[in-house]
């Protein structure tokens, strides 16, 4: 079996799992694939920490969930030193960052020295505490999830910790015929237990997969198109007087490496061995979303960072 299918049936595995959210499960299999971390933001009950699980039950490695409070401390994710009286010596004993899959839930509820903590984590992908420096497994992702609705003793992330993210993830409710089928499969689990993984994906497996993405085609004239898209979020006026007054900021080089990785994992797991230009636009939204910071006028307006990016894909033109 190819590894193509086997992620192929991974993801259809997730979606019998997670009803009605294509768009996650199809954006937390990228987000393996490209090696990044994600930020899900969504209303309460729509499957967020449902579906990490899920895909944590799928993978062969340890999942850890953090449920992120304000009395939270920096300590209790990375772990701390504990003194050990038989030997005199003190002891690093890990925290929950230690683990293959962690779920950062309500990550906007802690304060900002534990919102930094993950920031080496995920960047480095190793903890520094004191003079020494823990590295982290090889297979490691980050899936955070904030709530939109409550404001009420939450923490804005900084613009630094956003960008670590491969991308950010806009969910809403199901349809009408989907809730009913998240209602049956309620009602199964609830009679019967959760199923067992169907699928199983070896660490090993991840990693030739990553591989092979990285290998993909990208013709000239996409990689082209690739670029003039961050390029243009630098430079909007240029484009359009509108963009200019806009946006403050466009998107760092690191904008610019997840978009190609994204739209190279998006292109394989459609069965596909080059990028389109659609695999470009389909995934733009979610890797500029967090990197883009519009002005207080765009604000006072109304404008939303998708307004912005749909803007940019209309006004540059793809090249032949």
């Amino acid at each position: 079996m190819s590894l193509q299918h086997t992620f192929g049936e991974l993801k259809a595995q997730l979606a019998k799992r997670i009803i009605g959210q294509e768009k996650l499960v199809e954006r937390l299999l990228i987000a393996l694939l490209a090696d990044g971390h994600l930020l899900v933001e969504g209303a309460p009950g729509l499957a967020k920490t449902t579906a990490v699980k899920a895909l944590a039950d799928h993978i062969e490695g340890d999942f850890h969930r953090i449920q992120f409070t304000p009395d939270l401390l920096p300590s209790d994710v990375t772990g701390s030193e504990i003194y050990r009286p038989e030997t005199g010596l003190f002891e690093f004993q890990k925290g929950p960052i230690f683990h293959n899959l962690v779920l950062a839930d309500e990550i906007n509820r802690a304060p900002a020295k534990v919102q930094s903590a993950l920031l080496e984590a995920m960047g480095e992908r190793q903890v520094s505490v004191g003079m020494r420096t823990f590295p982290l497994d090889r297979l490691f992702m980050v899936m955070a999830t904030q709530n939109p609705i409550e404001q009420e003793g939450t923490y804005p992330l900084p613009e630094a910790q956003l960008d670590r993210f491969l991308m950010h993830v806009n969910i809403d409710y199901p349809s009408a015929s989907a809730e009913r089928d998240i209602l049956h499969l309620a009602r199964n689990d609830y009679r019967q237990g959760n199923p067992a993984a169907a699928v199983k994906v070896t660490a090993d497996q991840v990693f030739e997969a990553r591989a092979t993405i990285g290998e993909i085609y990208m013709a000239e004239p996409v990689e082209d198109y690739l670029l003039a898209l961050v390029l243009a979020s630098r430079n909007p006026g240029q484009l359009d007087p509108e963009l200019g007054r806009w946006t403050a900021f466009g998107a760092s080089p690191r904008g610019t490496i997840a978009l190609d990785r994204c739209a190279r994992a998006l292109a394989w797991l459609n069965g596909r061995d080059f990028v389109s230009p659609d695999d470009v636009r389909t995934m733009a939204f979610d890797v500029l979303r967090h990197r883009l910071l519009l002005t207080f006028e765009a604000e006072a307006e109304g404008m939303t960072p998708d307004a912005v990016i749909q803007r940019l894909i209309d006004c540059v033109p793809v090249t032949a």
